[in-house]
């Protein structure tokens, strides 16, 4: 008697992966429900066990995907060629009051899952502390650049500078995700910059 060949999956898992992310990032991990990740994957449950493992584990890979794309963005945004290291800062902290102003801040799943998740679960714990962890790393990196072409001062301690925008920037996903407005969001960012302590000597200075 010949087995039955399996059935081949007719989804990508990418794809399930993202619809998901689409929708923990909409009612969080407590209000999304397993008929949620069906009615938004068009799987059925059985088939989301079978792949996934359950909801928690799904819930974990959407935050690390959503993570790895977040990183991606701004990594791309701070480390262009085409302007200084400086002018990128400014730039991300301006586009980032733009983007999440008026309550269009979007996809906020790293940030909501520390919010409501990081205390009590181990795991989530992990992947937002890494994805904390790249993305202050990513920062300390371009201040460094800023600090070697002369526009930061060079005493200047680069890794709590670091810290301190993503502080910032996830500060400005919060209330952005409240409603703040576009102006108020603005003046957060133009204010944290004043905080960056510039070479006295730095390119074009009077």
């Amino acid at each position: 008697m010949i087995a039955a060949m399996p059935r081949p999956r007719k989804f990508l898992e990418s794809d399930v992966i993202d619809q998901a992310g689409d929708v923990f990032a909409a009612n969080g991990y407590a209000g999304t429900t397993l008929d949620d990740l069906v009615k938004a994957t068009g799987l059925g449950k059985q088939s989301l066990y079978n792949t996934f493992g359950g909801k928690h584990e799904l819930f974990l890979k959407t935050l690390g995907a959503r993570a790895s794309e977040a990183l991606a963005a701004v990594d791309e945004a701070l480390s262009g060629p085409d302007s200084t290291p400086l002018e990128r800062i400014r730039a991300q902290m301006l586009k980032l009051a733009i983007a999440l102003s008026d309550g269009g801040a979007g996809d906020l799943l790293v940030t909501k899952a520390t919010l409501e998740r990081a205390g009590q679960d181990t795991a989530v714990a992990e992947a937002t502390t890494l994805a904390h962890d790249a993305q202050t790393e990513i920062y300390r990196h371009c201040i460094i650049d800023a600090q070697d072409s002369g526009e930061i001062d060079s005493k200047a301690d680069a890794a709590a500078l670091a810290e301190f925008f993503v502080a910032v920037s996830r500060g400005m996903e919060v209330i952005g995700n409240a409603g703040v407005s576009r102006a108020k969001l603005t003046a957060v960012a133009v204010t944290s910059l004043q905080a960056i302590p510039l070479a006295a000597s730095r390119p074009g200075a009077a």
